[in-house]
């Protein structure tokens, strides 16, 4: 992890620690990206599959969510809500992430991909 990233991910974590300290309640993407600052998540076999087609690293994953928005919400699915986000790998590319929280709060990376055609 470089030295942008690195502070990247304690601005993040002070920023989600004050919002928490206030009482507010945290946004999904802010939860997203706190299972990510934590390390609480896990890479399905798929996103992992995806990931090396794409040429994308972890660090790319976590960057594209910690930069990124979310851009898609999947309510229709019996195993829980999927959130597609929208970020940059470090190298700028674009990528999207689809997750979701697990029962015990943690988090799964179900797949991920460079978007391709727009650049």
């Amino acid at each position: 992890m470089g030295p942008a990233q690195t502070n990247l991910l304690a601005a993040i974590a002070y920023s989600a620690s004050i919002v928490y300290l206030v009482g507010e309640p945290m946004t999904t993407l802010s939860r997203i990206r706190q299972s990510v600052i934590n390390r609480n998540y896990y890479l399905s076999s798929h996103a992992e599959e995806e990931m090396t087609n794409d040429r994308l690293e972890r660090k790319d994953v976590e960057n594209a969510i910690l930069r990124g928005r979310v851009n898609k919400k999947l309510t229709r699915d019996l195993r829980g809500t999927r959130y597609r986000i929208a970020g940059p790998s470090e190298d700028g590319r674009p990528v999207h992430v689809a997750c979701r929280f697990t029962e015990g709060s943690g988090l799964i990376i179900i797949t991920v991909y460079a978007v391709e055609g727009t650049q």
